[in-house]
């Protein structure tokens, strides 16, 4: 497959190009496929994640299956700037991590002074399941897609708000949502945290329930896998089990 990059302002002056006409793609790449072939052919370019994506006058997420012939043009952050942290919390940070999580860390950094509430949800490894005693478990994740699926997930969250707290009278709770998601990758121990959320707002029923809507909506789409390990071997199994 054969594609055209248009680039602008940092990322044409790197290149030394208005546009790079990349050939020998595999059929099916999308948009963050794109971005690493990229990285890979011209280092000169840097790290590409943080870069926007447009075809046509649409801007498209890195899940975006690309079409042989389109022109994708990749947009560096404008002139105001690469997002704050607390741009970036509004909207909702996801991260895979190989090793062990802290939930602290997690927890001081949605906090703000703007938020009476912080909800911190940890999912850990048990012993037993269904009868079985559980050794272990080890996780698998895509993760070209998990990250575009999770900003659905945030994206949907903030739709569905945080349902406003009785008591506030501000009206912002769900604007005013910080929220993070740290999922592990790799083995993973008895007692060990797998999977944390935090969330804070102003007030705590939009809390609790934006934690409630990240993790039950991430355990049901989001593509990671877990395999359990009892002393018969071990077995993937799904959500539930």
């Amino acid at each position: 497959m054969r594609l055209t990059v248009q680039l602008f302002a940092d990322l044409r002056e790197r290149a030394g190009s208005e546009t790079l006409v990349v050939e020998d793609l595999p059929d099916g790449l999308d948009l963050a496929g794109l971005k690493e072939t990229l990285e890979s052919r011209y280092p000169e370019l840097g790290p590409l994640g943080h870069v926007a994506g447009v075809i046509g006058t649409e801007y498209v997420p890195d899940a975006t299956e690309l079409e042989p012939g389109v022109r994708v043009a990749l947009l560096p952050p404008v002139s105001g700037g690469a997002p704050t942290e607390d741009e970036l919390l509004s909207a909702g940070v996801f991260e895979l991590c190989a090793e062990p999580l802290d939930p602290e860390s997690l927890r001081r950094r949605v906090a703000h002074p703007s938020c009476g509430a912080v909800v911190v949800f940890c999912g850990d490894v048990r012993d037993r399941n269904l009868g079985r005693e559980v050794e272990r478990l080890e996780y698998e994740a895509f993760e070209r897609m998990a990250g575009p699926q999770m900003e659905r997930i945030f994206a949907a969250c903030r739709e569905h708000g945080g349902a406003s707290d009785p008591a506030a009278d501000d009206g912002a709770s769900e604007r005013a949502l910080r929220m993070v998601c740290v999922h592990r990758t790799g083995p993973v121990e008895i007692g060990e945290t797998s999977v944390v959320v935090a969330v804070a707002s102003p007030h705590r029923d939009a809390a609790f329930v934006a934690a409630r809507f990240l993790i039950d909506e991430l355990k049901r789409s989001l593509p990671v896998w877990k395999k359990e390990f009892t002393a018969d071997g071990g077995a993937w199994i799904g959500e539930g089990a």
